[in-house]
């Protein structure tokens, strides 16, 4: 264990003593509660988009809106958030963002328009970025070792839990309550969760250290928000648009965010020379296993993520199966990525980054499966067809989040997890929006050219998403090379040197 990491386990005990927080699993659970709820909107809601329609004569641009405003607002507030919670406090910061959570889905429900439910969507996206960067920072705060790997496992049985859960919970709200207010129950769902988690998480969460509460005197580098929000926004609009905003010029948005990524880093440099504490803290680039596994994973997420997008579009649209048959056929790769990452997050400390590149490598092996098997069953058996390949790729996925999240947080001080936790989760985000463009236009593409063939532009676009899961795979065995060779210069190095 390095220094950083003895010094890291150490302020994760209250007070920075040896005893560990006698409370922190119950304070973990509350925690797991809330990145449910927030996780759970993200793919409970897909199943609902015909209803929405029907229901509030939706146009498409506004049913995108739903969806992709929700993500753009998310990936916004990721950095700030960790940030405040690291100064002001991760209960507080967790709390606040639960309230606006559970009143921003409440408005989302009675929404009477579409405009009403679009900002109610904006708001909701707002408040999953607030509470997210606390879940992976307060993990950082209340657990070291062994259990802070067993604690990141669970937080990815529940990312796992909460993509199988959705899409049949959606489907069986709609069914139960009819296509015309099914819907607002997908949103309304969210109410007992949160009202049942905030005194829970009062009562629970850890209260600031005394060092974080003299930290609240200082600013909070809000150019250097500014700036960074600019970035975030001008990179992920037109990603998150790139159906409805017809044309090339919307890529003109992408140098903009280099530019206002290159005056944010200068930013930062000028910041933290004057003395002061920088939004992002660039020293955490040096370190390698932050900078390995942000890489890995934002690629691994441009290529995993389009999975259930194409997936269900080919079952729905091509085979003509209901939102409820489309959520049983992912299932499987749900419910593999939940029991690989309880697992995944016990043996990481024994296996480290090797453990991370045998899961892309199953990822690979289930994606390769998957494309197979729709080309030997492309018709109604494809949803058996696919239970093993997807139930191996979710094995896979299982022991690559989660672990990763552990590895690349390992050397991260805990007074800037939320910082870093909010970077990683950034990284997934723009991931996410990379692969769904990449990977929906070849699909869209396909089908075009093809007279309607889902099955073949489901091949193609899985095509896509397996190369960038095999980059990810490439970064994750470079990484276990270069450590490998480190381990073996310090074995051969004298004593003393």
């Amino acid at each position: 264990m390095t220094a950083t990491q003895q010094g890291s386990d150490a302020q994760a005990r209250p007070g920075g003593g040896d005893q560990p927080d006698p409370r922190r699993w119950k304070a973990l659970a509350v925690c797991l509660v809330g990145g449910f709820m927030v996780l759970l909107d993200v793919s409970i809601v897909n199943v609902a988009l015909p209803s929405i329609r029907d229901g509030l004569r939706a146009s498409e641009s506004e049913l995108q809106w739903v969806v992709s405003g929700y993500a753009l607002t998310f990936g916004l507030l990721l950095v700030p958030a960790g940030r405040v919670g690291d100064v002001r406090g991760r209960r507080t910061m967790f709390v606040a963002a639960l309230a606006l959570f559970s009143l921003a889905s409440l408005a989302c429900g009675l929404a009477p328009t579409s405009l009403t439910l679009v900002i109610a969507r904006l708001a909701q996206g707002l408040a999953g970025g607030l509470l997210t960067p606390q879940i992976s920072a307060l993990i950082q705060q209340l657990f070291s070792g062994r259990e802070r790997g067993t604690a990141f496992g669970l937080f990815g049985t529940v990312v796992g839990v909460s993509t199988a859960v959705g899409p049949l919970l959606g489907g069986a709200l709609i069914a139960l309550f009819g296509p015309d207010h099914g819907w607002r129950w997908v949103f309304f769902i969210n109410l007992p969760i949160g009202l049942a988690a905030i005194p829970l998480a009062c009562r629970l969460l850890p209260k600031p250290e005394p060092s974080q509460r003299r930290r609240q005197r200082h600013d909070y580098d809000p150019l250097g928000v500014v700036l960074l929000g600019a970035a975030i926004v001008a990179l992920l609009l037109p990603l998150v648009q790139d159906r409805q905003w017809q044309g090339s010029a919307k890529w003109l948005l992408v140098p903009v965010a280099a530019a206002f990524l290159v005056v944010f880093v200068l930013w930062e440099i000028r910041y933290s020379r004057r003395g002061k504490e920088p939004l992002v803290d660039l020293v955490l680039f040096r370190l390698r296993s932050w900078s390995f596994g942000v890489a890995m994973i934002t690629l691994f997420f441009a290529g995993f993520t389009p999975l259930f997008f194409v997936f269900t579009l080919y079952l729905q649209t091509g085979l003509g199966y209901s939102a409820l048959q489309a959520g049983l056929a992912i299932t499987p790769f749900a419910v593999g990525s939940a029991v690989a990452a309880a697992v995944g997050g016990r043996v990481v400390h024994r296996f480290g980054r090797s453990l991370v590149a045998g899961g892309l490598l199953l990822v690979v092996v289930g994606f390769g499966g998957a494309v197979l098997a729709v080309a030997l069953v492309p018709e109604n058996g494809t949803g058996w067809a696919t239970i093993a390949p997807l139930l191996i790729g979710g094995l896979g996925a299982g022991l690559v989040i989660s672990p990763n999240q552990a590895l690349t947080l390992s050397q991260v001080p805990v007074e800037r997890a939320g910082t870093a936790g909010g970077l990683l989760q950034v990284g997934q985000r723009i991931g996410a929006a990379v692969g769904i463009a990449a990977v929906g236009s070849v699909f869209f593409a396909r089908v075009a050219t093809t007279d309607g063939d889902f099955a073949s532009a489901f091949d193609h676009g899985m095509l896509v998403a397996t190369g960038f899961v095999v980059a990810a795979l490439v970064v994750a065995v470079v990484d276990v090379l270069v450590d490998r060779r480190t381990h073996r210069r310090e074995d051969v190095r004298p004593a003393g040197a």
